[in-house]
Order: structure tokens, then sequence, then C-alpha cells
């Protein structure tokens, strides 16, 4: 099982980003899925959940109507839509499963973490 994230990279501030998640080795349609990012020096933070059928959502304050997760189950595939961005989003961003039903904000609660994908928001 791996979940592989790509889309980061360099980017201004007030620029937007997407970044995509691809799950291989099983399914994870029936299972809520987050991202969460750290940055040098920090502690790794939850950014955003949904639920398997993507009909709920939850969000971290600092990033709450400007970022977006959805997910394509058909594609097996999670995405984070940034938009706004600001130079403390500066950080690597990974995407995991939930082991939980509910949209947990804890590390503990998710799993298969992917290889994360940088994030630089110059100001």
């Amino acid at each position: 099982v791996q979940l592989q994230a790509s889309g980061g990279g360099l980017v201004q501030a007030g620029g937007s980003l997407r970044l995509s998640c691809a799950a291989s080795g099983r399914s994870f349609s029936t299972l809520p899925m987050g991202w969460f990012r750290q940055a040098p020096g920090k502690a790794r933070e939850f950014v955003a959940a949904i639920s398997w059928s993507g009909g709920r959502t939850q969000y971290a304050d600092s990033v709450k109507g400007r970022f977006t997760i959805s997910r394509d189950n058909a594609k097996n595939t999670l995405y984070l839509q940034m938009n706004s961005l600001k130079p403390e989003d500066t950080a690597v961003y990974y995407c995991a499963v939930g082991l939980v039903a509910g949209l947990s904000t804890s590390r503990r609660d998710y799993t298969f973490w992917g290889q994360g994908t940088l994030v630089t928001v110059s100001s």
C-alpha cells in the first residue's frame, strides 16, 4: 500500500497550488482521508480531512476559507486545492488514511502516511 503526494513547489504569496495524493495497492474509498503538514522545526499538524463519500470536510482554522479538500474515489486520489497562499503555509504536506469513521484532527487516527511534497511560499 502506497500513498504518493505530488504537486508541491515554489509559489509567491497569494498564489495557488493543487496537491494530489494517489493511492495504490488497495482502495480507500470507504475510509476518510486527511492532509497534514510539517514546517521546519515544528510538529506535524492537521490541515484538512474528508469523509469517505466526500460529503463532510473539516479544516484547521489557519487554512479555512483558503484550502479545499476533495477526493475522487474512482481514481483513488485525494486532492488539496490551496489558494491565497501565505509564507506560513510553507511546509512538507503529507496525505494519510483515516483509521476511525469520524473526521479526526489527530495524527494518531491516521495511517499509511505517504511521502510528503514540499510547498514553499515566498513573500
